[in-house]
């Protein structure tokens, strides 16, 4: 069997006694799990976690007739006829090799929900970058409600694709969220668009190299039916456009921070302008919003609604609802969230700055800043970051299992940064980091949370660690 021409999985397909593995009880594997048991099929569940999560979901799937293997590494069965993996598990994880090895087809969850979604009509448009995914995707939502299409945010964040496709709900368009570990294995996916935000160093841990994990990424637009979109400011996502094999007559799409050039959209005095989707593109532009219209208008977050903007042009949405959508929209928590302002300086929760990317993106939107960061650096280096921000930086406040790669990026390029390191790992640490912030900074300063790194050595996830931000902020009040 090959997985590009499968004989099996198509939208009409019988897998009825089909012997299907999956890898991964999380939220996207539990997902496709339960939608082919609903069809009949044979499934193996793996997952070598067995805590109270997986035993949950694990029963569930158990009633509905599912084997279980939990709490080893996964073995596939001599007589699986497809793998199915969570985007947890790595590329090269032994699974894997040994399924491709024996020509076992592997999918992602993308693909099954590709396969999955019989006279589902709704179209396809896809967000990802290193960072900015979420805030773009909720932003397209925003957009489509506001002209009145049934739409849903889905995908990597938190809602399973599988899941919306095989509702039974009759979507118009699906704003759906990709990351990285998701793109491996798809092999028929075709979205209506598609946009990469930025490429830099993350996920080094889970693709094994930085080239591996770009290589991942650009399949987001493999199979693009209409419109590449790419950040004219990242030239790396332009090249993935440039090499993308989509279908004849997908257009590239570029935005910009400056004024647009043709076939972009960008911003013009306070107006975020469209030169792309418009018949008289050569020598007009269209108003879609103003810039006031972006909460908050940081200069990422701008790109980030241009991006938006151009997934619903493509799709066909007007100008009113792209102005409406941003003027509705509800930014999600943690994401240069102003806490507090106290004695005259401002608190800001950016603890969705889990990458040194995301991290130097915040601190390019302040003048003086007090920086909170560390945590797990998932392999990552912290000289750019340092280089770019260091003319920003009143003093640094560092905790978590890697901070000390931070404090040493900080000695070799910003010595004149005081830096003070926490070393406390409990519940106490944060209230301590705030405090030695708040004792650093100055009236007209920022104290920004923009850890750089990973929240899992010391918080369930990077929202926790916001809220321990904003609980020891308020207690200085």
């Amino acid at each position: 069997m090959n997985a590009h021409a499968p004989e099996f999985g198509t939208q009409d397909s019988d897998w009825t006694g089909f012997r299907v593995s999956v890898v991964g009880i999380g939220v996207a594997g539990f997902a496709c799990a339960d939608a082919l048991l609903q069809r009949d099929a044979a499934v193996t569940i793996h997952d070598a976690a067995d805590g109270d999560k997986q035993a949950e979901r694990a029963t569930i799937l158990e009633i509905l007739g599912a084997r279980l293997e939990l709490g080893s590494q996964p073995q596939l069965p001599a007589d699986c006829q497809l793998l199915v993996v969570s985007p947890g598990v790595p590329p090269h994880a032994s699974v894997i090799v040994e399924a491709l090895d024996r020509g076992v087809p592997v999918w992602g969850e993308l693909e099954l929900a590709w396969r999955l979604r019989r006279g589902n009509a709704a179209r396809w448009l896809f967000v990802t970058g290193t960072n900015g995914k979420t805030t773009t995707t909720l932003m397209l939502e925003s957009m489509l409600k506001a002209g009145g299409k049934k739409t849903a945010a889905v995908g990597n964040i938190g809602v399973s694709l599988v899941e919306a496709v095989t509702s039974g709900m009759a979507f118009d368009v699906f704003a759906i969220e990709v990351g990285a570990p998701q793109l491996p294995f798809v092999h028929t996916v075709s979205p209506l668009a598609a946009a990469c935000l930025n490429v830099a160093e993350d996920h080094v841990d889970h693709f094994g190299s930085f080239e591996a994990y770009v290589a991942a990424k650009a399949r987001v637009f493999e199979r693009t039916q209409k419109a590449c979109i790419y950040n004219v400011e990242d030239p790396a996502t332009e090249q993935m456009v440039a090499e993308a094999e989509v279908i004849e007559g997908a257009r590239a799409i570029g935005y910009t921070l400056g004024a647009p050039r043709l076939s972009m959209l960008g911003v013009v005095d306070e107006f975020l302008v469209d030169r792309a989707f418009i018949p008289n593109r050569s020598t007009h532009a269209q108003e879609l919003a103003t810039v006031a219209d972006v909460r908050p208008a940081a200069p990422h977050n701008i790109g980030n609604a241009l991006a938006a903007a151009a997934l619903a042009r493509a799709y066909g949405l007007a100008p009113g609802a792209i102005r409406e959508g941003l003027r509705t929209f509800t930014p999600a928590g943690h994401r240069i969230a102003d806490v507090a302002t106290i004695g005259g300086v401002r608190y800001v929760d950016d603890s969705k700055a889990t990458n040194g990317h995301a991290a130097a993106t915040s601190l390019a939107a302040y003048d003086n800043v007090v920086w909170i960061a560390g945590g797990l650096a998932k392999g990552q280096e912290f000289d750019d970051l340092v280089i770019a921000s260091a003319k920003r930086l009143r003093a640094a406040v560092l905790l978590g299992q890697d901070r000390s790669r931070i404090a040493e990026a900080l000695a070799r390029h910003a010595p004149q940064v005081p830096v003070h390191e926490v070393s406390a790992t409990d519940t106490s640490a944060m209230a301590e980091v705030v405090r030695l912030a708040a004792a650093a900074a100055q009236s007209g300063d920022t104290v920004l949370l923009a850890p750089g790194c990973a929240s899992w050595d010391m918080y369930r996830d990077y929202a926790q660690r916001g809220d321990a931000f904003a609980s020891a902020v308020k207690a200085l009040e």
